[in-house]
């Protein structure tokens, strides 16, 4: 991440290189999970498929590059003030939407003030940028404007931050921060779909429903037409009907961090060319309600962790498709090169720690329930778990599988209501992917105790301590310092069981070798520049 203080220019992407020859060719992506996307709207974001479409059509301030650096987007420079509160942005000159109109830096405030909005924007959304002057306000409506973000000029954007935040940029790289053309979707209304743009690569050509979208390049586009003409977004309900449509070659790229090769099948396609792997930057896990027995004695979570062999999980189960992983961060995430001590496998262990609890053997703990959404491998490796605590602590889990949706509601009533025993969960299988590659996405976001997404209630007032501490540095010079103190605070979620972690999904997706300038990335398919991207042999 690059954050820069004291008045100086950032480092941002390279000038682009002009394209070697006109934009030909039809680049055919698949988005699984979806027979279909509703909503083309950075404010709005509804799932990850659509944050796909929305990355092609829309733009930022700044975006990831191939390593996961941030660089410039639509700004061609920013600055930092010396306390880490201030961000001035400076606008590229040719900073244009889709159908010509320049983007200004009123519009990226006006976008930012839409996002919080609640007549537009989620809770989620404004969580994502509370910190914000004037957010809190615009939010409970005392307010209409968003105080701390401001135009200074026609190419200038001034944003004020209430204290410093040392992933503030990054989290500009995620699309509830993009700019979108003033009063277009509200105009367009349902409409939209069949015709958004932004100031993004692409804008939508087309939209067939339940079939595909298509894009075309956005002539207005600052770096250049991208290098391939169009792009046909098809929707498969589920990923082994993808596999084999890109078997048939119908496809040039299959997968993503959320549904890649199906896993019975990367045996049919490991080793070619087309094949490209990461860990995502997910986490599969299990919480616990810390307001409900016997979950509110950190002894039995430490039991129930010490009690799960993860290693013959992800062998045995999951066909090693998977990373077994002790602690929260994602291996290879920012800060995982500093160690933790970690509650590994130890059946012995496990039976002594749940001794101190209190209870001489499992069957003497009330009933447990292990709820979980339902599907093919969640209901395998639930089992897998009910197993390992039935064979090393002698208690019988139930498993409730539910759908999705009803999964997502009972999940989310434990916010406010977290020892109803109707609605609340006892403990839950539950999954958490980075938004943008920084620690606080995972540590702060999700276990300091006045967390919206703090579903278990676990809470530590030194943990809290050391997050608020580590998110409010900015100096790139402190980056080691910060990190440290996040290491400390991880050591603490881990040692008392915030979360049981489980493993980091490996991510197998394919992309033919006639198509060039893609990156595969823990945080998806990135273009360094699409002017450059092309697809060999690839007919006008």
């Amino acid at each position: 991440m690059i954050l820069l203080v004291g008045f100086l220019l950032s480092a941002c992407a390279p000038a682009p290189q002009p394209p070697a020859a006109p934009p030909s060719g039809t680049l055919r992506w698949s988005i699984e999970g979806v027979d279909d996307i509703a909503r083309l709207d950075p404010a709005r974001l509804a799932d990850y498929q659509s944050n796909i479409a929305v990355n092609l059509i829309f733009g930022g301030l700044v975006r990831l590059g191939p390593d996961l650096a941030v660089i410039g987007d639509g700004a061609e420079s920013w600055r930092t003030s010396s306390d880490g509160k201030v961000y001035t942005f400076s606008l590229r000159e040719n900073l244009a939407y889709g159908d010509g109109t320049p983007a200004t830096a009123q519009d990226f405030a006006d976008a930012l003030r839409r996002t919080i909005s609640p007549d537009t924007g989620t809770a989620f959304a404004f969580e994502f940028l509370k910190y914000i002057v004037g957010a809190e306000d615009l939010r409970n409506g005392s307010a209409t404007t968003l105080s701390g973000v401001r135009a200074l000029d026609t190419r200038t954007l001034e944003i004020m931050l209430d204290s410093p935040r040392g992933y503030f940029l990054s989290q500009l790289t995620y699309a509830l921060a993009f700019v979108v053309p003033p009063g277009k979707i509200e105009a367009a209304g349902d409409n939209w779909i069949n015709s958004a743009f932004g100031s993004g690569p692409f804008r939508v050509k087309e939209h067939l429903a339940g079939e595909k979208l298509v894009l075309e390049g956005n002539p207005s586009y600052w770096a250049g037409p991208p290098g391939v003409a169009t792009i046909e977004l098809l929707f498969f309900p589920d990923t082994a009907t993808a596999f084999t449509s890109y078997r048939s070659g119908n496809l040039d790229i299959m997968g993503s961090i959320q549904g890649g090769i199906p896993t019975e099948r990367v045996a049919d396609v490991r080793g070619i060319p087309d094949m490209r792997s990461a860990s995502a930057p997910l986490l599969r896990f299990i919480g616990f309600n810390n307001r409900r027995p016997p979950f509110d004695n950190v002894y039995v979570r430490q039991a129930f962790a010490q009690a799960v062999d993860k290693d013959s999980l992800v062998r045995q189960v999951l066909s090693d498709q998977a990373t077994p992983v002790e602690r929260i961060l994602p291996p290879g995430f920012l800060g995982t090169n500093l160690p933790i001590t970690t509650l590994s496998f130890d059946p012995l262990g496990a039976r002594s720690t749940l001794g101190l609890a209190g209870y001489v053997s499992g069957s003497s703990l009330p009933p447990v329930t292990l709820t979980y959404s339902r599907d093919t491998d969640t209901e395998k490796v639930a089992q897998a778990l009910q197993r390992n605590w039935r064979d090393t602590l002698g208690i019988d889990v139930s498993l409730q599988g539910l759908p999705i949706k009803e999964f997502i509601a009972r999940l989310d009533s434990m916010v406010t209501d977290p020892t109803n025993p109707e609605t609340s969960l006892q403990m839950y299988m539950s999954i958490w992917g980075a938004d943008y590659p920084d620690p606080q996405n995972f540590l702060s976001l999700q276990f300091q105790s006045d967390s919206p997404y703090n579903n278990g209630h676990w809470s530590s007032s030194e943990f809290d301590q050391l997050t608020s501490e580590a998110d409010q540095i900015s100096d790139p010079a402190r980056t080691a310092e910060r990190l440290k103190i996040y290491n400390k605070a991880e050591q603490i979620a881990v040692r008392d069981v915030g979360w049981l972690p489980l493993f980091t999904p490996e991510v197998n997706i394919l992309i033919r070798p006639t198509v060039h300038g893609l990156s595969f990335t823990p945080q998806g398919i990135i273009a360094a520049d699409w002017t450059q991207v092309r697809i060999e042999n690839a007919q006008p």
